[in-house]
């Protein structure tokens, strides 16, 4: 089978290799579709501070199973299915305290451990989510940052009720603005300086889309939720003037959840989130549970994915797909590679 590699940055190459046999407990993929995310683009550029060459990529995945280890009965031949790309000890506090997104000795396949750009992909029937079989590949292969949104949401609680500002409408910024919604919030904002990207959120059913190189966040939030602000401000732009707006214009005693990752070591006023009390809190990834809900958001039409989908691009190809993503940031949501095609 064919086999993607990174072997530096800007390089990618392909390989022949054998097809795994699954052995006992774990589940042969056919993998059909792989999504491309911003940390794969950091890869590509070589400003990954956690990857290192040659590496095979592929964490955002949909396939279909094609063979089944002795002992496996999660799945069947022929399911739909989306693979968890966490590998944790099992062993440390966070592990043994259901944590496990924070394990210690934590690898993610296409980063620190072999990932899924290959025609076929064994994998322990644990880290295998089935999906409903009405749902696309496309679909399936983002149910991965779906489940970061579902993840991130969760950090505030339970959200019935609340009012929202999602700070950046990219695509994990649109899912935890829809999610937001889909979880029950009653009154979401999502700001970006892409009137494209806010034009997709507003189609995905976003209540305030805002574009701030425009209107200034603090007089947004007070036209559009009142005085009172909102309870729960989400960061998914990562970056000083992002995180600068939150705690400059958030509620005293309110919350901001930071989701994005920071490319440079950020500079922000401690001094002002001391003094309003604001709670400033992260998350990381996603375990189980996240994409189970991922996946039922999606099933009852809660989340809109389809309208984030950009392009996708045959296996041979994969080089062409970071390319055109270089080439067209400010109009690209999700690009995808057919592993098939």
């Amino acid at each position: 089978m064919l086999q993607q590699v990174m072997t530096a940055p800007g390089v990618i190459e392909f390989r022949e290799v054998p097809i795994p046999e699954p052995k006992a407990g774990e589940v042969l993929v056919k993998i059909q579709r792989i999504g491309v995310c911003g940390s794969d683009i950091h890869v590509f550029h070589g400003k990954h501070p956690f990857t290192k060459y040659p590496v095979t990529q592929g964490h955002e995945v949909s396939g279909e199973v094609a063979a089944l280890g002795a002992g496996v009965d999660k799945v069947r031949v022929g399911q739909r299915v989306t693979i968890e790309p966490q590998a944790v000890c099992g062993k440390c506090y966070l592990c043994r305290h259901g944590r496990y997104n924070l394990c210690e000795e934590l690898k993610v396949m296409g980063f620190q451990t072999t990932g899924t750009a290959s025609t076929y992909f064994a994998v322990d029937q644990s880290k295998v989510t089935p999906l409903p079989d009405s749902m696309s590949f496309e679909q399936g292969a983002m149910i991965e940052p779906l489940a970061v949104a579902v993840h991130a949401i969760r950090q505030a609680g339970d959200v019935r009720g609340l009012r929202i500002a999602v700070l950046g409408a990219g695509p994990i910024g649109n899912l935890v603005a829809q999610t937001a919604k889909g979880m029950g919030a009653e009154a979401v904002m999502v700001t970006d300086i892409s009137d494209l990207r806010l034009g997709l959120a507003k189609k995905c059913g976003i209540d305030f889309c805002i574009n701030t190189r425009h209107k200034d966040f603090g007089e947004a939030l007070v036209e559009c939720f009142g005085p009172d602000k909102v309870d729960v401000i989400y960061d998914c732009a990562g970056n000083d003037i992002t995180m600068g707006q939150a705690i400059r214009h958030a509620r005293k005693g309110s919350t901001i959840i930071l989701v994005a990752v920071f490319a440079d070591k950020a500079t922000i006023d401690l001094a002002v989130a001391n003094d309003h009390e604001l709670a400033i809190k992260n998350t990381m990834m996603y375990r189980h549970d996240d994409y189970v809900d991922a996946i039922a958001l999606v099933a009852e039409g809660k989340v809109q994915l389809d309208p984030l989908m950009s392009k996708t691009f045959a296996f041979g190809d994969f080089l062409q797909a970071y390319r055109y993503i270089d080439a067209n940031r400010e109009t690209t949501m999700k690009v995808f590679v057919d592993v098939q095609a």
